[in-house]
């Protein structure tokens, strides 16, 4: 295609040639991703989801003492927006904002849940939430409650992730609070299986973008002369996925290129795996006072709210 086509995304095209060539876990999520990492939640090895699910079930009383008066909701990252469906049985929202980089699915989204939810104005706000975030302007001030589920904060490293809080804080007005979900340090044997599962629909997952790349930029890459790779990195208390190269190859797109050797990678994605204390001091840091915390029985997973 010609270049005048793929003008935009320069950070794919820089990611591309760094060293250890990289590309941004937002662009795993176009609308196939959406529909695998769907798949990928109800995976025996997938623990992350339904730990979470469980928590915001068991504690589901007690959370709705404690967020009582938040009647503004704003998600990011909000998907197919099934796990804010408990929190507007529990706290009847008068207004429910649903933020994603994936346009088509989150309006299909929010349009099902405001049909599930008659009294409750759905909007849709198609954005990077990794980029400062404009809300609908009508949207009041007071009684704001940021829900970020699954753990996607540790899909930041620390320093952007301290980043994302203090825009997260941004948000909010002096009443206002954040409901975050984390995934906490645990055995080896439990954490790469989840990134890595027998019947490779993560595999499948990780692939698809490149051919969202392909979309983005006009490059050529062929999930076939890729593989898979997921491991944890335990000096930086994250998981790591790669792509790694099945044979000397080259990639081009309008404008530019490169050559990768066998086995040299793509990093995709990390997902930090946070102690909680540490997270709470990055809540700190970022100008938030934590008020409640709800774990499982096993301490894999916390569900955490803080005070703006």
């Amino acid at each position: 295609m010609p270049p005048a086509l793929h003008a935009g995304h320069n950070d794919l095209r820089q990611g591309l040639l760094e060293p250890q060539a990289r590309i941004s876990p937002k662009y795993l999520y176009d609308a196939r991703g959406c529909e695998l990492f769907e798949q990928i939640t109800q995976l025996p090895e997938y623990y992350p989801t339904r730990t979470e699910a469980a928590i915001l079930a068991d504690a589901g009383p007690a959370m709705a003492q404690a967020l009582r008066g938040h009647e503004v909701l704003i998600e990011l990252g909000a998907g197919n927006c099934e796990k804010v469906r408990a929190l507007c049985r529990s706290l009847w929202p008068r207004h429910f904002v649903g933020v994603d980089i994936a346009g088509d699915f989150l309006y299909q989204a929010v349009r099902r849940l405001a049909e599930e939810f008659p009294g409750l104005d759905a909007r849709a706000v198609h954005a990077d939430i990794t980029k400062p975030l404009q809300l609908p302007p009508d949207l009041p001030q007071a009684g704001r409650l940021v829900f970020y589920p699954g753990s996607s904060i540790g899909n930041f490293d620390p320093a952007d992730a301290l980043a994302m809080l203090r825009r997260m804080h941004g948000l909010l007005g002096p009443d206002g609070g954040l409901l975050i979900g984390i995934d906490l340090p645990k055995p080896l044997h439990w954490l790469e299986p989840a990134y890595d599962d027998a019947q490779g629909v993560t595999a499948r997952f990780n692939l698809n973008v490149l051919s969202h790349v392909n979309t983005l930029i006009g490059s050529d890459f062929d999930e076939d002369d890729w593989a898979h790779h997921a491991f944890f990195n335990t000096r930086h208390s994250r998981i790591e996925m790669h792509l790694r190269a099945r044979q000397p190859l080259a990639v081009a797109w309008p404008g530019g290129g490169r050559r990768f050797a066998e086995g040299e990678t793509i990093h995709t994605e990390n997902s930090y795996k946070y102690p909680l204390p540490h997270f709470q001091d990055m809540l700190a840091q970022a100008g938030f006072s934590t008020s409640k915390v709800w774990t499982d029985e096993r301490q894999w997973f916390a569900m955490v709210y803080a005070h703006a």
